[in-house]
């Protein structure tokens, strides 16, 4: 039998499909996208200014953002070109970073010389003086206008509310709200690619967030770092707690180049960042989520994290009693 779809909600969009910032108020909640061309020069010298030097991959788009603002609680959270790149290594790379050296450095940097160059080949090390692959664990971040008293803390794994749910998000709802924004891409001198792209969806009864980095190192390894963000606009969808929350997991796989397509003729499911990630959610996670794993990189971001974030009203919110 065929499960209704929930009632919708009072809502109203700002903004029409194509336009550069679009907008949903529901529920309490402000949610914002901004979608805008590459980034220009003058933009792209300003990001390495404040980046401390960090060369700019070759498709950042520093005006993109999503914005979620919760207006009782004056939390407001935001995902950004900038601040996913303030989380990659600048300077040699040390444990847990994840260093990844090309699996044909050699070649490719002789390829740079002449045919027929004497010229002695440079060291070789695991990275450059940054973190090439653009690898970060950017979850996403509070701005500056969000209130300093809300902060996140591990989730209680007995309370049902503190996860994400997903079998509430496999339903049909309708979708009030849908944004895509690309944060930076970068194909790593012809040796792979590297992508940041964080998708939103407002359902009747939720929204959510996913952020997903996607990285390939062409016989190297892949890596997928994951941000989910989730809310439940429902009370009855929070029977542990009067104040409502939010919840954030955040996870990070990888294995080493050895995936089994269903055509070794086609290659191009190794451009699919979610075929990339289901195969590498699929692997047992003593390979794909364990720093020790035989031919791994260590890197710190393996592992899943859970947190909540309670949106208690500011003290300055709450009216006098005088």
């Amino acid at each position: 039998m065929a499960t209704s779809s929930p009632p919708i909600p009072p809502h109203k969009l700002n903004g029409v499909p194509g336009d550069p910032t679009t907008s949903i108020e529901t529920q309490g909640w402000t949610i914002k996208s901004t979608s805008l061309p590459i980034s220009n020069a003058t933009e792209i010298d300003e990001m390495q200014d404040t980046l401390h030097g960090l060369p700019i991959p070759e498709m950042p788009f520093g005006n993109n953002s999503i914005i979620l603002k919760h207006g009782a609680s004056g939390w407001e959270y935001s995902f950004t070109a900038l601040g996913a790149l303030s989380g990659v290594k600048l300077g040699e790379p040390g444990p847990g970073d994840g260093g990844v050296k090309v699996g044909y450095a050699k070649e490719w940097m002789q390829s740079r010389l002449e045919p027929n160059s004497e010229t002695p080949m440079p060291e070789t090390s695991p990275t450059k003086e940054y973190d090439w692959t653009y690898t970060t664990t950017y979850p996403g971040k509070e701005t500056a206008q969000s209130s300093p008293h809300l902060k996140w803390t591990p989730a209680d794994p007995e309370d049902p509310t503190h996860c994400i749910p997903l079998a509430q998000l496999s339903r049909r709802d309708p979708i009030l709200y849908y944004a895509e924004i690309l944060l930076y891409e970068d194909e790593l001198h012809d040796n792979g690619s590297s992508r940041l792209v964080v998708r939103l969806r407002v359902m009747p009864t939720c929204l959510f967030l996913l952020s997903r980095l996607t990285v390939r190192v062409d016989g190297v390894v892949f890596r997928t770092f994951d941000t989910r963000i989730f809310h439940a606009f429902e009370p009855d969808a929070q029977p542990s707690s009067t104040t409502p929350h939010v919840v954030r997991e955040c996870s990070g796989w990888e294995a080493p180049y050895d995936v089994h397509l269903p055509n070794p003729n086609d290659l191009t499911p190794l451009t699919d960042a979610n075929f990339i990630a289901q195969v590498l959610t699929q692997l047992p996670k003593s390979v794909s989520q364990n720093q020790r794993a035989k031919g791994g990189t260590g890197w710190r971001g393996l592992g899943t994290r859970v947190e909540v974030c309670h949106l208690k009203p500011s003290v300055e919110t709450v009216p006098d009693e005088a």
